[in-house]
């Protein structure tokens, strides 16, 4: 059995998948194909994902009794003592955008007016990417 997912790419791509494999939901595709034409649609998906991303799972021979491919995707198939797991990258939660540094004219304690600390930059990118925010 095969499985491929695909993210953001060219509805060409999508209609050329439904030609072997079933779309049981949007971008994802399930079907039971030879080796040889699971490698063509592999080329075919590497050569027209453009920037989305794919992922295939399919059925072989061993312990696990599936393997993976990836492209261009934030997980990457690794194996681990013989078996192959998925490592996603993560990135920091908090990346440091325009902060300014108190100076050492200040009074101990505080902050020149118009700084924000690190705890308040992070709460005010929270703040504006909540899905559903407070009334005032």
């Amino acid at each position: 059995m095969t499985v491929i997912v695909l993210t953001a790419v060219p509805p060409g791509l999508r209609g050329h998948l439904t030609r072997w494999l079933l779309e049981i939901s949007p971008g994802v595709y399930v079907g039971f194909v030879s080796a040889r034409v699971r490698e063509l649609m592999w080329d075919r998906i590497v050569e027209y994902v453009a920037d989305g991303r794919a992922l295939m799972v399919y059925a072989t021979q061993g312990e696990q009794r599936l393997e993976f491919q990836v492209h261009g995707h934030d997980w990457t198939p690794v194996d681990f003592d013989g078996i192959t797991l998925m490592r996603r990258q993560t990135a920091p939660d908090y990346v440091p955008g325009k902060t300014r540094r108190c100076n050492n004219t200040t009074p101990a304690g505080e902050a020149p007016e118009g700084a924000t600390t690190r705890d308040e930059a992070v709460w005010k990118r929270r703040n504006t990417r909540r899905k559903f925010r407070k009334k005032d």
